[in-house]
């Protein structure tokens, strides 16, 4: 039996919809409203919320189209539960609801700096039984300990501020 997931991510400023069915990832589109606050050196959470309420459906239809997948074909929603800024969040958690209540299907909420992980398996392939994972971003620095990446992740450390990300970013502009 297939299982087709539909996954949304809106912890910042990218909206993100990915579908992946069997562990093979189908379809992964993102829209992003860096041009809107691009003048202000960084994020706006307002203006990140505003951004993902005005993209969030072409952006599924656009991930759904390039899965060749229907509605109708989702079993499961999962979505960025946090960590993340909460405007954002609350945008993409709504849509999932949304989602998942009229397609009558189960959600999922899923932390967001594990989420960074699991992309690698999709792109990679499998996990070992047991490993570390470092997770560098815009506003996480995590060094994390899976035994399990569904049930048994401990953080062995992180950034208490998001200095090492940001710097990280910065960077990356210049």
């Amino acid at each position: 039996m297939s299982i087709t997931i539909l996954g949304i991510e809106t912890s910042c400023d990218e909206t993100g919809i990915a579908v992946v069915r069997d562990g093979e990832l189908l379809a992964d589109v993102t829209a992003t409203s860096m041009d809107e606050y691009a003048r202000y050196g960084g994020i706006i959470p307002e203006i990140a919320s505003r951004a993902h309420l005005q993209t969030m459906v072409p952006t599924l239809d656009a991930a759904l189209d390039k899965a060749g997948v229907t509605l109708g074909e989702i079993d499961a929603v999962a979505v960025t539960a946090g960590p993340g800024l909460i405007g954002s969040l609350t945008v993409g958690v709504s849509a999932a609801k949304a989602l998942a209540l009229a397609l009558d299907k189960p959600l999922y909420g899923i932390n967001h700096i594990i989420g960074h992980l699991c992309v690698d398996e999709l792109v990679d392939g499998p996990f070992p039984d047991h490993f570390i994972g470092l997770v560098v971003s815009g506003g996480h620095s995590s060094i994390l300990r899976v035994g399990n990446i569904a049930t048994d992740v401990e953080e062995l450390g992180g950034t208490l501020d998001d200095a090492a990300g940001e710097a990280f970013d910065k960077v990356g502009r210049l």
